[in-house]
């Protein structure tokens, strides 16, 4: 099948075979740049180097109206190569490609300079300093593109199939939503029973949906989905593949295995609930000291007289907020990983503001004490809960962050003393039958499966994301993507918004029978190689790079090979190649070199 193209398109098309013709523009990025670096004067200076047709300084070059300044210079004035000085590359590097393909020049003749976080952020109070490095690292960019041939997208084969590890809420919502994406979807539960965390007696806030019912509800969705196939109390031995083609090991509850494919995954592995060290506020020395998911269960399971605790009336109870949240290292014993929590669970004001809440409209005589930190009940008409609180006479203490309550067990009370903020710090000794510690959100241990994928994860311990505002449900890993408490502490709302977003993307990356991926991987000149195999060696992707015997030139030859699917492009096998036979495509040794020496020669 043939394309008629116009004369002109043609030589758009052809034109980076022709003499370099380089055009610089320089962002302003709303004074981000130009209230540091003098922009005028880089554009000026990039005006005179060799082979810069164009040098442009605009207010946003992100903007339509800035981009429309890319593809006029390439249709109109036959630009070539284009090198961007603005902000980092991680957030419009796709923007301006997007513009080169639109005036129908290959899309990665194009170098993007970051001389915001590395001009003008970092040298505030040296303004002549950053414009000359401003003007430095931007030659370099030229340099870089002046080497830089076109590259094409590497494309792989897509399993139309998701597998979702994980059978909580986060993944049901998931796997209904790729189902409904005509997508084949497999979820892999550890335990007997899909629903997590929902598997419980008690209501949920906002909603007062009791939790087991939501979980149910969505239950019988998936498992009545044809699309659907779940395997319970099942393991998963190992994880290998790439995007388009990952391949999972599961141990099903019968013993046996079965590989399942897939062309995406996404991660719903959830979180626990954080369980206090034995003698934290006095939990494990008596009974009188409970979580509050454990406390949640006393009060459904209670009759309509009275709460009870061991066969003994309840008449007041206190909650303690920020009970393995916001730790201080120093003061906080740490986990078993060695590590204090440092982050905020964020849904744990709420949830022990809505307990309280419960408990008073079902207990009217109970006296209730709230000893909190911040009060952070966060999200829509969340704020409703506190305020009907002090309507239920709920009495709130306020403490230091920076020092703990002291909780003894008495005979018959819990004693509780603490210092009150809102009192200007004045000590408050608390008696109460029945303590309840408001535990925060941990990650599940899921160690393994970070090993197998190579999964990033946060200081805290969660799953991390590649941005949370322009990527955040997506991992620096192709193919995988996070859904719900993986990814840090949510709330059933945010959880489930979390899960339609991945099953999405999850969607969209498999709608076409193939997947495009950046070409920024390595290459072997064969002629160059000695076959040495100093280079899979320092390869840290498991078939990523091999060694094979194949004729080059007619003669049988061992040459390091390159599977482009799995190469993350870090360059690791370059630096150990004496003869320099591997090069990462967009980033050769020789582009390297360039940049050094025009930075030297400033």
């Amino acid at each position: 099948m043939s394309e008629q193209i116009t004369e002109k398109d043609h030589t758009i098309n052809e034109n980076y075979r022709q003499k370099p013709k380089v055009a610089v523009y320089v962002c302003h990025c709303g004074g981000n740049i130009s209230d540091i670096i003098d922009v005028k004067k880089v554009a000026e200076e990039l005006s005179k180097y060799p082979n810069v047709a164009i040098s442009r300084e605009y207010a946003f070059m992100c903007s339509s109206t800035g981009q429309d300044y890319i593809v006029e210079d390439i249709r109109n004035n036959g630009i070539n190569r284009v090198v961007i000085a603005a902000c980092s590359p991680a957030l419009h590097e796709l923007t301006f490609r997007g513009a080169l393909s639109r005036a129908g020049l290959n899309p990665y003749l194009y170098e993007h300079v970051n001389i915001r976080e590395q001009a003008s952020w970092v040298h505030k109070n040296d303004k002549e300093g950053a414009t000359l490095k401003a003007i430095s690292l931007t030659k370099a960019g030229v340099e870089k593109i002046l080497r830089q041939d076109p590259l094409n997208s590497i494309r792989v084969e897509a399993v139309r199939g998701v597998a979702i590890i994980g059978g909580g809420i986060a993944g049901m919502r998931s796997a209904l939503s790729c189902a409904d994406n005509g997508l084949d979807v497999s979820i892999m539960e550890k335990s007997g029973s899909l629903g997590g965390n929902l598997n419980r007696k008690g209501k949920v806030y906002p909603s007062g949906k009791e939790a087991f019912e939501i979980a149910n509800e969505l239950s019988k969705k998936v498992l009545s989905n044809p699309k659907i196939k779940v395997y319970l109390n099942s393991e998963i031995s190992f994880i290998g593949g790439y995007v388009g083609n990952f391949q999972l090991n599961v141990k099903k509850s019968d013993g046996k295995f079965e590989k399942v494919k897939a062309g995406a995954i996404i991660m719903a592995t959830g979180f626990s609930h954080y369980k206090p060290q034995k003698g934290e506020y006095g939990f494990g020395l008596a009974d009188r000291v409970v979580t509050l998911p454990e406390f949640e269960n006393l009060l459904e399971n209670s009759g309509e007289k009275a709460l009870e605790i061991s066969g003994k009336k309840v008449s007041s109870v206190a909650f303690m907020h920020c009970v393995g949240s916001r730790q201080i290292d120093g003061i906080d014993a740490p986990g078993k990983n060695g590590k204090v929590n440092e982050y905020c669970s964020r849904i744990c004001c709420g949830s022990i503001i809505s307990s309280a809440n419960r408990l008073k409209e079902k207990f009217p005589e109970i006296s209730v004490f709230d000893i909190y930190t911040d009060m952070r009940t966060y999200g829509m008409e969340h704020e409703k809960y506190y305020k009907k609180a002090s309507e239920n006479d709920i009495i709130f203490f306020r403490r230091p962050l920076e020092e703990r309550p002291k909780v003894e067990i008495g005979v018959e009370k819990v004693n509780i003393k603490t210092k009150d903020v809102l009192t200007m710090n004045e000590e408050m000794e608390i008696e109460a039958d029945l303590l309840v510690l408001g535990t925060g959100m941990e990650p599940n241990d899921i160690s393994d499966l970070v090993e197998y994928l190579k999964l990033p994860r946060s200081s805290d311990g969660f799953l991390q994301e590649v941005h949370p505002k322009l990527r955040p449900v997506e991992v620096a890993n192709n193919g995988i993507f996070l859904a719900g408490t993986a990814q840090g502490p949510m709330d059933i709302k945010e959880t489930l918004q979390a899960a339609n977003t991945a099953s999405v993307k999850a969607a969209a990356l498999l709608s076409s029978p193939d997947i495009p991926l950046d070409p920024f991987v390595a290459v072997v000149d064969e002629d160059k190689c000695t076959g040495c195999g100093l280079c899979p060696k320092e390869c840290s992707y498991e078939g990523a790079l091999i060694m094979i015997e194949k004729d080059v030139k007619g003669k049988k030859k061992k040459v390091a090979s390159v599977n482009p699917a799995l190469c993350k492009g870090c360059g690791a096998c370059a630096a150990v190649c004496e003869p320099r036979a591997i090069n990462v495509a967009g980033w050769t040794l020789d582009q390297f070199d360039a940049m050094v020496e025009a930075i030297a020669k400033e």
